[in-house]
């Protein structure tokens, strides 16, 4: 879901310049893995470099076709109107997490480095019960802008397109965790040589303008 903004635009340019359309499916990480495992037919997948990685060793895409696609570090929201508590510094994340009532996270790359922190901070067993994981595929800043939670932790990508939250910022450095998104052509792809030039197209300098327009960079 991190990259649904991007590639939608970026498909839609692609489309108007080479006449040949690409349909997208943005569903969260953990399922779309799961449909390419399970056999389902795609020409191309994008996903955190890990997880590409994992796909490869088990034969599901072709590993030669792997490229770096973008890059993506993790951001913080709160509900509009709401305070805007200090994030600047590893002690401010740290005390603006433990006042916050609820933390929202993600089952992907953002939401296990969110994990990582807590342990990092020495903080994880006090927050613990404040946690709530957001269901594949619907964003967390979604559930900020519902009051759901009151501090959501995700892809910066997949949070400035969100109405009704206020962007803090991203973690501060120390405490930052960059996330490589790669695309692959699928073991089951039934067109090779179309999905071979849409990937080129994803690294070409035209397309650097979308990635940080969506909250990401060049890889």
């Amino acid at each position: 879901m991190a990259t649904r903004q991007v590639l939608a635009k970026l498909a839609a340019s692609y489309e108007r310049r080479t006449g040949q359309p690409v349909a997208i499916e943005s569903v969260g990480g953990v399922d779309a893995a799961r449909r390419v495992e399970d056999g389902e037919v795609f020409d191309i997948v994008v996903l955190a470099e890990n997880a590409i990685e994992r796909l490869a060793l088990a034969g599901h895409v072709d590993s030669a076709s792997r490229i770096a696609f973008a890059r993506s570090g993790v951001a913080v929201a709160v509900a509009t109107g709401e305070p805007h508590p200090d994030i600047g510094t590893e002690a401010a994340l740290r005390e603006a997490m433990l006042g916050a009532r609820s933390i929202g996270y993600s089952t992907g790359p953002s939401g296990t480095h969110l994990l990582w922190l807590l342990e990092r901070l020495g903080i994880a067993g006090s927050i613990a019960p404040r946690l709530v994981k957001a269901p594949p595929g619907v964003p967390v800043g979604a559930l900020v802008a519902r009051g759901e939670v009151a501090l959501g932790f995700q892809q910066l990508s997949e949070l400035i397109h969100v109405a009704g939250i206020d962007v803090l910022g991203a973690l501060p450095g120390s405490l930052q965790s960059i996330t490589t998104f790669t695309a692959a052509i699928c073991t089951a792809a039934r067109r090779r040589e179309a999905a071979r030039a849409w990937l080129s197209s994803l690294i070409s300098r035209e397309a650097n303008g979308a990635k940080m327009e969506n909250g990401m960079m060049p890889a």
